[in-house]
């Protein structure tokens, strides 16, 4: 009981700073921040809805939101902002049917494997929610990186070259996360769950066979009470 305990609040530590990154990560400004900062007054970021220019002087922020949703955008921003908030659900429910499923938490107190099925079922929304995630995100930075090396061979100067920011990373983080307390979920806790239901059939079977027994003993001795007091009421009779 002590190891389950422990793998459940290493699991739930986890996929609270898991999910917490994710989300971080889709709606904040610094996918793509500018690498030639030794030139520049100001840091620029990109993220997947603004833009946002620093100044470094005195750090004053300016951010200009993306067109609508609907207009067209490159693929690769379509497609990151759909995985991220895939996984962002994903993730989120994870977590949240983990907390239910926690032996702390008072939720289905007397039902002990139907807690550790959520707990299996969360580390699979978790796993679930780490393939979005990592992918979005390590395409996201790979896409940045061939395009700065696209042009730095070709001896190109835009005036802004860009490589991957800390929301980038925080992507990455959040999705390796959410693997590590999805597989540590799935694995750890579909082992006990086998553990108490192997427990629990010994344990209904043995109640069942003292049942049984209880049962055979009351009928074998049931027949001797009843010829008693049928000898007895047979003595009355003749007397």
């Amino acid at each position: 009981a002590g190891m389950r305990f422990f793998l459940q609040y290493v699991g739930c530590f986890f996929a609270f700073f898991s999910t917490g990154f994710l989300i971080l990560s889709t709606w904040t400004d610094c996918w793509m921040v500018n690498a030639d900062d030794s030139l520049e007054v100001s840091t620029k970021c990109r993220g997947l809805w603004w833009e946002c220019v620093t100044n470094v002087f005195d750090g004053i922020q300016t951010c200009d939101e993306y067109d609508s949703i609907y207009a067209e955008h490159p693929v690769k921003l379509v497609l990151t902002r759909a995985m991220m908030i895939t996984a962002d659900i994903l993730a989120g429910f994870g977590f949240l049917f983990l907390i239910l499923g926690l032996d702390c938490v008072k939720f289905l107190p007397d039902e002990p494997l139907i807690k550790l099925r959520i707990c299996l079922v969360s580390g699979v929304m978790l796993l679930i929610a780490g393939l979005p995630g990592i992918t979005g995100s390590v395409w996201y930075a790979v896409d940045v990186y061939v395009e700065r090396s696209s042009l730095v061979f070709h001896k190109v100067f835009l005036g802004i070259q860009y490589k991957f920011g800390w929301s980038c990373w925080l992507g990455m983080a959040g999705s390796l996360g959410c693997f590590l307390s999805g597989a540590l979920l799935t694995c750890c806790m579909h082992l006990f769950r086998e553990t108490s239901s192997r427990r629990f059939h010994s344990a209904y079977s043995l109640r069942k066979g003292y049942s049984s027994a209880e049962t055979i003993v009351t009928n074998v001795h049931l027949p001797s009470s009843q010829t008693a007091t049928a000898k007895m009421y047979a003595v009355d009779t003749r007397v």
